[in-house]
This record gives C-alpha cells, structure tokens and sequence, in this order.
C-alpha cells in the first residue's frame, strides 16, 4: 500500500459521519465534505442534493495545493485554513490531518468563528479516529476474503 493510501473501515466511516453530523448541528451549517488530498470525496452530510459535490472535492483538493505552495513562497510550511466569504454562502476549508481536507459550507445564520471552532473539535475527533486500530471483524473478514480468492487463483493455476 503507497503512503498516499487512505483506508476507512466502516465502522471509522460511521464515527466520521457522526463527528461531522455533530459538526454541522452546533455549528449551523449547510453541510460539510470530506475529501481526501486527491481530491476523492470520502463522505458528504447536510444538505448536498444541490451540489456537484464530485466536482466539488477534486476542486478543494486542488485548491489546497496552489494554496500549499503559496504558502511555500512567502516562507509557510502549509496554510492549514481557507476561507471563501460570498454574498450568502461561505466555505471554510481546513486540513484534518496530512491525507484530508474537510469543507463546510454555511450562511449568515452563523459566524465563522463558530464554524471554526466547531470545525477544529470535529477534526480532532477524526484524527482520533484514524488513529484508532481497524476493528478486527473487519479486518478478519478481508484477510479471509483475500485468502479465499488467492486459493482459488492456486487452485486455477495449478489445477487443485
């Protein structure tokens, strides 16, 4: 598996959208988008039905990285937040961790200082998250699900 790789069990994924469902409530937001910084969305809450949201991630992650190395220039390892004020939408862009970026989308009915509070609580419980181990149901469930197809490959090979 490359570094670049990004493995969500789904137990972590239900945790996940249950931080940024969290998320979303305290802080009054429209919605939020985790995306990984290949711009692959992850996972999607709140209200989305009108959103691209495909385009959205790869746009986010691409962002990032222009932003990276504009930070690069004037002397900043990596800006780690983004802001986007429009006439009644607003995103806020924040680095979870070094593989993802989490976006929020909200309006006048809430602040940014909220959105950035909240946000920073929501990233932290992921880091939590991704760190935890993967839960070993899972994990014995591809193991064997690997083992099966391998001997099945042998047998096909050899004629077992």
């Amino acid at each position: 598996m490359s570094e670049d790789s990004l493995v969500i069990y789904e137990a972590q994924m239900e945790k996940i959208d249950a931080a940024i469902q969290w998320m979303i409530k305290k802080a009054e937001a429209k919605c939020a988008l985790l995306v990984d910084k290949n711009g692959h969305l992850i996972t999607r809450q709140g209200f989305t039905q009108s959103l691209d949201t495909t385009a959205l991630a790869a746009l986010l992650a691409g962002s990032f990285a222009s932003t990276r190395e504009i930070a690069r220039l004037v002397g900043e390892p990596e800006f780690s937040v983004l802001f986007h004020q429009g006439k009644k939408d607003h995103i806020h862009i924040s680095l979870v961790n070094d593989a993802t970026i989490l976006a929020v989308i909200f309006d006048d009915r809430t602040t940014i200082g909220m959105v950035r509070l909240y946000c920073r609580e929501a990233g932290d419980k992921m880091n939590e998250i991704f760190a935890e181990p993967p839960p070993e149901a899972e994990k014995s469930a591809i193991d064997g699900e690997f083992t099966r197809t391998a001997e099945s490959r042998i047998d096909d090979i050899f004629g077992g």
